[in-house]
């Protein structure tokens, strides 16, 4: 890879070009530790110069050894005066007394031999570590030692210097990281800037040059942040270009339906007869995001949007409510649900509420008849499921609450015009797709039938914007009047775990039902409960590493101790769906007092009545689920409370703030933003599934405005130049990172 010769910022070297070269062409780096590069993932020259470092250590404030503090880092400017060996508690370690002018500090280094070899007694070097203190004098801990020579003057010693994520296992350190960092960056010269001058002056973004340069050999540590921020505009706004294109490219290929959401005969209007007999009034975010909806559906253009709302906040009134603009034009709709839990608690929902509806005859005026609700699950008996498909297939049935089974081959629709899809994040692309493409195959009108997308693990606006960003965007930020407070409790002993199960047993008395939910289904498994979501649960064994209780042995051990002489049911994921069914049919009835579970309560459980939720071991779960459960409490008009059990002792630093957090507020958004500072962008991002490159600078936490920034960015860009002619080096970077096939979908619509 030679250097170019005088380039302009625009013409420069490309990223893509990069990629070209293999690590192994850069003169420090030959076969072998091409193959340890390979072990972290860098086979590129790209790849390198887009691993970052994690942190950096400032060295240019060389500090005189008389003037060193306890507990700073520093570096100091001296001479080895004795070098030393010696093994302890089977380490080696190499001791090492540097002076100046002012005294001597001593330092130890562990397990780095060559250490002893390298240095000299007289020889001048800058040593960097943190002082502390050790059998009452101060001395330097495992300090970076840098030796001074003809090539290595104290300026290029005491500087910032960058720090790398290092593997001992492929043997690759930050310093050799650096090492080759610099011949890269030399050898790449200029490179390629796909913003415009302009763009980057509104944003305040420094050129790409010199973005890398300074992020990677920065001359001071203020030159790291502009760098910083750059890059990561870059890596936010190639995703959002892409979303922006994707939604553009969808719209432009559809075959939508403008439906009749404001019918001119008053016997059509569905959604409002809909909404006028609930037993409660809409709140105004429902009402809100109703209207939002309904324009989407008198368009064109198929709906593609994303539900957030947090637990309770109404979302099943505005998923039904989507479904009968579908309806009162003459369409049919879907509610897909991951779990047979779930569908079977909103068909059980939609029927109460849509039982007095009834569909217009043709062209209004007419006789008209019961709507037809029907539910599809795998569980559904082969007569049951002929006689559904059928009605699906003829246009008898108006609405369908399902599982996959929704998607499978033999369901046809006669004209799908509304698809929901709940707790979306549980579905891959392909099986959401499959339902979309059933409007696309329906016999009476061909069309991509309007899809509305529903989570109720809320994630902040910034991280939605990333990962749903080819969708529009309605929240729910307000919660139905009569919804009761459900007061939480982090119980940290057994003293507190007695208590907890006392309320359980007077809440019964009342008249009331709980839970009690476990993170495994029975003592030993290694396996995860079926209910169980990685995605919002990270299932992690407690720190003093204790078993988790199982709710098989629980539900026994409960029956026994505890709440002997209550009706105590049990449900997990392993049972039969015939045992599934009886359990949830006796909870319904009040045939059950307290439920012990696993996960597969988490959604889709609606009972006002009960009024106890005990989680066990609840370190053991995240921030989302843990809302979740909470939300399964408190849907009535009494008084309800969460207890979480978790022994204080056993508790790891980011559990603790977990279970801190949600005793401190019942707001999911909230919650959500903790979630994401603890556990990073990772998950959040991995709901995407598929065509993303990963953020390896840019946090969703960190960069909130550059999320904002990159939309805007985007939008103005896609909106004058669609398919990135005027952009070559932007589109460029579009097949690099989101794949050639996908990028060239986008840049051909």
């Amino acid at each position: 890879m030679s250097a170019p010769a005088h380039v302009s910022p625009r013409s420069g070297r490309t990223l893509a070009q990069l990629a070209g070269h293999r690590i192994d062409e850069l003169r420090n780096v030959g076969a072998r530790r091409a193959e340890r590069f390979a072990m972290v993932g860098i086979e590129t020259v790209l790849d390198l110069v887009t691993t970052y470092p994690n942190r950096y250590e400032d060295r240019s404030d060389l500090v005189a050894v008389a003037a060193l503090c306890e507990g700073e880092s520093a570096s100091i400017d001296a001479r080895v005066a004795r070098v030393a060996t010696r093994r302890a508690r089977g380490r080696l370690l190499v001791e090492v007394l540097l002076a100046d002018d002012t005294g001597e500090i001593s330092c130890t280094l562990f397990n780095q031999p060559w250490i002893a070899r390298q240095l000299h007694v007289g020889q001048r070097v800058v040593a960097y570590g943190k002082v502390a203190r050790y059998r009452r004098t101060l001395q330097l801990q495992n300090p970076r030692i840098q030796r001074l020579a003809d090539d290595v003057t104290v300026e290029r010693a005491a500087r910032v210097v960058p720090v790398y994520p290092e593997s001992e296992k492929a043997g690759i350190t930050s310093a050799f990281i650096e090492k080759c960092m610099h011949e890269a960056l030399e050898r790449a010269g200029e490179l390629a800037d796909p913003l415009p001058p302009a763009l980057r002056q509104r944003h305040g973004l420094v050129g790409r040059t010199a973005a890398f340069h300074q992020i990677h050999r920065p001359a001071a540590k203020a030159e790291t942040a502009p760098a910083r921020r750059r890059l990561a505009f870059d890596e936010l706004l190639r995703l959002q270009v892409a979303l922006v294109m994707r939604k553009r490219a969808a719209a432009g290929a559809a075959r939508g339906i403008a439906h009749e959401v404001a019918p001119p005969d008053a016997d059509r209007h569905l959604v409002e007869a809909f909404l006028a007999g609930l037993p409660f009034a809409p709140t105004a975010a429902q009402r809100r995001v109703i209207a939002e909806i309904a324009r989407d559906l008198a368009s064109p253009l198929p709906m593609h949007r994303l539900l957030q709302g947090d637990v309770g906040a109404g979302k099943t009134v505005v998923a039904l409510a989507s479904l009968l603009y579908g309806v009162q034009g003459g369409h049919q709709g879907a509610l897909m649900a991951p779990t047979e839990v779930l569908a079977e608690q909103h068909f059980l929902g939609a029927r109460a509420m849509l039982a007095a509806m009834a569909v217009p005859g043709a062209g209004g005026g007419g006789a008209g008849r019961a709507l037809a609700l029907e539910l599809l699950t795998s569980r559904t008996s082969a007569a049951e499921r002929s006689r559904v498909v059928a009605g699906l297939r003829s246009g008898a049935v108006d609405l369908v609450v399902g599982t996959h089974a929704l998607i499978t081959d033999d369901v046809a629709f006669a004209s799908l015009g509304v698809v929901v899809i709940d707790e979306q994040h549980r579905f891959g692309v392909d099986q959401r797709a499959a339902l979309r493409e059933k409007g696309a195959a329906s016999p009476r009108a061909r069309h991509d039938p309007d899809l509305l997308v529903m989570t109720a693990t809320p994630i902040p606006r910034t991280a939605a914007m990333t990962v749903y960003g080819d969708l529009d965007y309605s929240v729910l930020d307000e919660l139905p009047a009569g919804r009761t407070p459900v007061a939480t409790q982090w119980v940290r002993d057994r003293d507190g775990e007695a208590a907890a199960f006392a309320r359980v047993r007077a809440e019964v008395a009342a008249g009331r039902q709980a839970f009690v939910v476990c993170p495994l289904v029975r003592a030993g498994a290694p396996e995860q409960d079926p209910g169980f979501d990685p995605d919002v649960a990270p299932a992690a064994p407690s720190a003093a590493g204790r078993p988790a209780r199982a709710a098989v042995e629980e539900a026994a051990r409960l029956s026994a101790g505890e709440l002997a002489g209550l009706r105590v049911g049990l449900l997990h994921g392993q049972l039969r769906a015939s045992e599934k069914d009886e359990v949830m049919t006796r909870l319904r009835a009040g045939e059950l007092d307290v439920l012990v579970a696993t996960t597969v309560v988490e959604v889709g459980v609606d009972l006002p009545g009960a009024t106890v939720m005990v989680v066990c071991d609840a370190d053991r779960f995240g921030i989302a689920q843990l809302h979740q459960l909470r939300g399964r409490v408190g849907r009535g008009t009494h008084p309800s409370w969460c207890y979480l059990l978790a022994d204080e002792e056993g508790v790891g630093d980011d559990a603790r703030r977990r279970l801190e957090a949600l005793e401190a507020t019942s707001d999911g958004f909230l919650l959500a933003d903790v979630d994401l500072e603890l556990r990073g962008e990772g998950t959040v991002l991995g709901a995407r599934q598929k065509g993303r490159n990963d953020l390896r600078v840019a946090s969703l936490r960190r960069d909130r405005d550059l999320v904002l920034a990159a939309r805007r960015a985007a939008e103005e860009i896609v909106a004058s130049d669609p398919v990135l002619a005027r952009h070559p080096l932007l589109a460029g970077e579009l097949r690099l990172f989101i794949g050639e096939e996908e990028a060239e979908y986008l840049l051909r619509s």
